[in-house]
């Protein structure tokens, strides 16, 4: 069967992408094929990586010796050698940035966001129909054995991405709206989860997800505490003031980044502090707040980047 006969059967979805991928400079048929596998089958991707149940653990293990294999016989070009982060990663948002994501309106098209975004790949803004929204149930929790709740938690924003998430995982993926998503938003602000805007090489090389996450199943979160830089800082830190701090320790509790500690005050560690603004939320003195800090990067503001970048 030649390829005219095979296309009309193909998905509208899977036709978008490739549309998209075929436009995209430098996007090669192994990117569009390893972004194909991670949006059709994203749930055996994260499992791969992060799986506590027994065969990921072994399709894991059969995964990495093939790659081993792959790159022996090619090898990389020198200039194509980097981290595993440097094409999938997130930048952290205090909610309100997360909240412009889901509320822009216009679409969006800024590449090469080296001051926003500090890696050397996956890091352009290209809004297409903002306004389609998708939640997805977090890939992360559900290859957990003991997930935290609620899964549907993950916002796909913008095509082709959108589209493609829903038509191909109808089980658990469902079109919402921005009031919607903004709820989502707050209710895992409320139980202390990050927000961060992910960005991933096979995806076109730029964002396509917010991802709200826990620091018990989150894989990135997890890496990054174990020194795989995958987040990026908001661009704020966490500040506090003595004279309210009572040191009840609530928020030395709920950092994700473990860059908090309680004495006789809460101190926080600059360097650690991602600025997500858990802490904040946290507090019942409401003695901390976000601050901007350029040491930390610079936030990823939407209406900034629409008007200025």
């Amino acid at each position: 069967m030649g390829f005219r006969k095979i296309w009309p059967v193909v998905r509208p979805s899977t036709r978008a992408f490739w549309r998209e991928a075929r436009r995209t400079p430098h996007f090669t048929l192994v990117d569009m094929l390893h972004g194909y596998v991670y949006g059709r089958w994203p749930y055996l991707y994260i499992s791969l990586g992060i799986g506590e149940r027994p065969w990921p653990s072994r399709l894991r293990n059969l995964a990495t010796a093939g790659t081993k294999m792959w790159r022996a016989v090619f090898p990389a070009p020198s200039q194509a050698q980097g981290t595993f982060a440097d094409g999938y990663h997130g930048k952290v948002l205090p909610l309100e940035k997360a909240r412009q994501l889901v509320t822009v309106r216009e679409e969006i098209q800024r590449g090469d966001l080296e001051r926003v975004i500090p890696y050397p790949m996956a890091r352009d803004l290209i809004l297409k129909n903002p306004d389609h929204i998708a939640v997805i149930q977090c890939p992360c929790r559900a290859a957990r054995l003991n997930p935290c709740t609620p899964l549907d938690v993950c916002l796909i924003v913008g095509e082709p991405f959108a589209s493609f998430v829903v038509e191909h995982n109808p089980q658990r993926a469902r079109w919402i709206d921005a009031v919607e998503a903004q709820s989502i938003l707050e209710a895992e602000e409320r139980r202390g989860h990050v927000h961060h805007a992910f960005f991933k090489d096979a995806m076109l090389g730029r964002f396509y997800a917010i991802c709200n996450c826990c620091p018990c199943c989150c894989g990135a979160i997890q890496s990054h505490r174990n020194g795989i830089p995958m987040l990026a800082p908001s661009g704020y830190r966490a500040e506090v003031t003595d004279a309210v701090c009572i040191a009840c320790g609530a928020c030395e509790s709920a950092c994700p980044f473990g860059a908090i500690t309680v004495v006789e005050q809460a101190t926080i560690q600059a360097q650690s502090c991602m600025g997500c603004g858990v802490c904040a939320q946290a507090c019942p003195q409401e003695a901390i707040q976000l601050v901007l800090d350029p040491s930390r990067g610079i936030p990823l503001e939407i209406i900034d980047l629409a008007t200025r970048i």
